[in-house]
């Protein structure tokens, strides 16, 4: 196995990288995203446009968790692969449409973690902050979401691992990530099983340490 690596490992090492930036990548605009409709979730008294009812937010975002948490992955990603250059201008890489599918998929699962953490929060808190003159996106920013954060640590740690296991779906769109240049390596080696033992061994070098820090946060109650 040593010497399959060592006479594959630029391509393992491409591949490897490429699974870190897609998931770096996805972790970033999913936790935004994902936090700005579980806001959306949770404000009964706030409206972005005092124009609209407040149901009309709370329901887009309802809309839009329930839509993507119970449409499997592969479909999201096909849609920006295939459908969306098919019907319109926009062309997108294997990488793009798995990284835009993955950062869209796991946003509805952290919406409703970051949500039930909002929610974990005394409504006193709120309260308080605004009889003090903070505005409401002042009274979230500073006082409900880093306590909401606090609470849903070990979850949203959870949510992480899956992103990037979720990641291999780069394979089924030529996205270069692990799985895809462990495929190539085991096809041209017909070393199937050793190949995907390293790919498990990459995959295991990124989660490991991930869960080990996010149970080191949760101890420490940060």
């Amino acid at each position: 196995m040593l010497s399959l690596l060592g006479a594959n490992w630029s391509t393992f090492l491409l591949g490897f990288w490429n699974t870190i930036l897609c998931s770096l990548i996805s972790l970033f605009f999913s936790l935004i995203i994902g936090s700005g409709f579980a806001i959306l979730e949770t404000v009964p008294n706030f409206a972005i446009l005092e124009t609209v009812p407040n149901k009309f937010w709370r329901a887009v975002a309802k809309v839009y968790v329930e839509i993507f948490r119970n449409i499997p992955l592969l479909v999201v990603t096909m849609v920006f692969y295939l459908v969306l250059p098919t019907y319109t201008p926009l062309k997108l890489t294997g990488f793009q449409a798995g990284t835009i599918g993955l950062s869209i998929y796991s946003s509805a699962f952290i919406a409703e973690t970051v949500r039930s953490g909002i929610q974990s929060v005394g409504t006193g808190q709120m309260e308080g902050a605004r009889s003090n003159g903070m505005t409401y996106w002042q009274a979230m920013r500073y006082v409900i979401l880093p306590q909401a954060f606090r609470i849903v640590i070990p979850p949203l740690g959870n949510q992480f691992v899956n992103l990037i296991k979720n990641s291999s779906i780069l394979a089924f769109v030529a996205g270069f990530d692990l799985m895809y240049q462990g495929d190539i390596v085991a096809s041209n080696t017909f070393q199937t099983i050793p190949s995907y033992v390293l790919v498990s061994l990459f995959y295991l070098a990124l989660t490991l340490p991930l869960s080990y820090y996010m149970q080191y946060l949760e101890k420490k109650g940060v």
